[in-house]
């Protein structure tokens, strides 16, 4: 299901044109924004909550129109943005407690979800201690914690791993893993780094100069066309190459010892032949995978395109 419509959006800062007719729709699970930094996504982020007003275009958010409904918005969306935004001398839970009042949360209430959120983010020992004594790593988590203490339906991250060591990174990503699979959240990731896209979407975004050059599966961003198949062999054989080709079956230059063949027809009828050809040739076949390429080419590819 689709949780916001976005259409013909655009959004200037005097002559700059940050968001230029921009049409996407977000879907349910966990869906990244991709985009070099100055793309857009961080407009286009504050935009949906209603903090930017646009010169144009539409968007609903949640069933919510964001043109006259951003106050309701906000109430079912969760924002951890890519700035801190700590409150020194308060405690981790009279911070997210807080939060939640702000989104019409009775205090109680706030309190005891406060402490909640801090145990699943993993800062329930150090809920007592004042914020600005945390660590960046602890500073990530409880941004993250006060985006998720009242409830939201949908969760923006601006930047999540921002500032990270590598085992504070896998944390996180961890932790975004688990809040947008299977419980009824849907996450929308905007990052930079296409490997923290890779590891926790399902969808991806892409968004370059306040356009949209791209958008749907990671497998299908990554998919070739054609459907070509990588044939890894135990040695380079030149005899079953040959025979391939007898078969009119088109085959790339080896990489070591695999070869991309480009035949019509689905795998699995393109795996007999390979098989059936390696038997007949001597040949050990050792792998047989659709290609794909990185999701590094297909975004390098969407942000290229004019």
């Amino acid at each position: 299901m689709t949780v916001a419509t976005i259409q013909n959006l655009v959004v200037q800062y005097g002559n700059f044109t940050a968001l230029n007719g921009f049409s996407c729709e977000i879907q349910e699970g966990c869906t990244g924004l991709l985009g070099p930094n100055g793309a857009g996504k961080t407009t286009l982020i504050k935009t949906i909550l209603g903090f930017i007003k646009p010169t144009s275009g539409t968007a609903t958010v949640l069933g919510y129109d964001m043109a006259t409904a951003g106050k309701s918005i906000r109430q079912k969306v969760g924002l951890m943005p890519e700035q801190d935004c700590h409150i020194p001398g308060t405690s981790a839970v009279q911070f997210v407690a807080y939060a939640g009042e702000l989104a019409g949360m009775p205090e109680g209430q706030a309190i005891r979800r406060a402490h909640e959120v801090l145990d699943y983010c993993g800062l329930g020992e150090a809920r007592y201690r004042n914020v600005e004594t945390y660590s960046t790593g602890m500073k990530q988590r409880i941004k993250l914690a006060q985006a998720l203490v009242h409830g939201p339906k949908l969760l923006l991250l601006d930047e999540p791993t921002n500032g990270l060591d590598p085992a504070g990174r896998e944390e996180m990503l961890d932790l975004v893993r688990s809040v947008s699979h299977g419980k009824g959240l849907s996450v929308l990731v905007s990052s930079h780094l296409l490997p923290d896209i890779e590891r926790v979407c399902d969808r991806v975004i892409v968004v370059m100069k306040g356009q949209l050059r791209a958008q749907g599966t990671i497998k299908e961003l990554k998919s070739l066309e054609g459907r070509p198949i990588d044939v890894e062999l135990r040695e380079n054989s030149p005899t079953f190459v040959t025979a391939l080709q007898s078969k009119g079956i088109m085959v790339m230059p080896p990489k070591r010892t695999t070869y991309r063949i480009q035949m019509p027809g689905i795998p699995e009828e393109v795996a007999k032949v390979v098989y059936q050809t390696a038997r007949e040739t001597g040949a050990q076949v050792r792998g047989f995978v659709v290609a794909e390429r990185s999701l590094e080419d297909a975004f390098l590819e969407a942000i290229s395109a004019q």
